[in-house]
C-alpha cells in the first residue's frame, strides 16, 4: 500500500495539501493561523484519525457494538531538538460492551494502527480507552 500527498505553498500565510480529491489548508505562516492545522496539529489529527479508523476496522471483526467514538489528544513539543516529546490520548467509546471488550478494542487500536506504530517508537505515547459517560 502506498500513499501520495502533495503540498503547495499558496503564499506567505499558508499552503494546501492534496490527496485523492481532498484538499486541506495548512498553517505554514510563521505567525500562525487559527483557521488551519499547523504541522504538529496535523500529526496529532493523523494519530486521532488512525485510532478512529482502527476502531472502524476491528469492530466488525470483534463484533463490537458502539454508538460513537471520540478521541482527544494532547501533545507536548520539545524545543531543542524540535520534536513531539509526549503525546497523551483519551478514546471515549459509547457502548454497552464489557470492560474486557473495551480493553480488547484498545489493544487492537494500538497493535494495528499505522500512524500509532510510526509515532510510538520515538515519542512517549500513552493513553486510555474508556466508556463515555453518554452510555453510563
Amino acid at each position: 500500500m502506498t500513499f501520495l500527498v502533495r503540498a503547495t505553498r499558496t503564499d506567505a500565510h499558508g499552503s494546501e495539501a492534496t490527496c485523492k480529491s481532498a484538499t486541506v489548508v495548512l498553517d505554514t505562516d510563521l505567525a500562525g493561523r487559527t483557521d488551519a492545522f499547523n504541522p504538529a496539529e496535523l500529526l496529532l489529527a493523523a494519530l486521532a484519525a488512525c485510532m478512529i479508523k482502527g476502531i472502524e476496522r476491528v469492530t466488525p471483526i470483534l463484533k463490537f457494538q458502539l454508538r460513537s467514538a471520540r478521541v482527544t489528544i494532547h501533545g507536548v513539543r520539545q524545543d531543542i531538538p524540535p520534536r513531539m516529546e509526549a503525546i497523551t490520548y483519551e478514546i471515549l467509546v459509547d457502548t454497552d460492551e464489557s470492560d474486557a471488550r473495551l480493553k480488547l478494542l484498545h489493544e487492537n487500536v494500538k497493535k494495528y494502527g499505522t500512524v500509532f506504530n510510526t509515532v510510538s517508537p520515538g515519542t512517549e505515547l500513552t493513553g486510555t480507552l474508556r466508556r463515555s459517560s453518554e452510555s453510563a
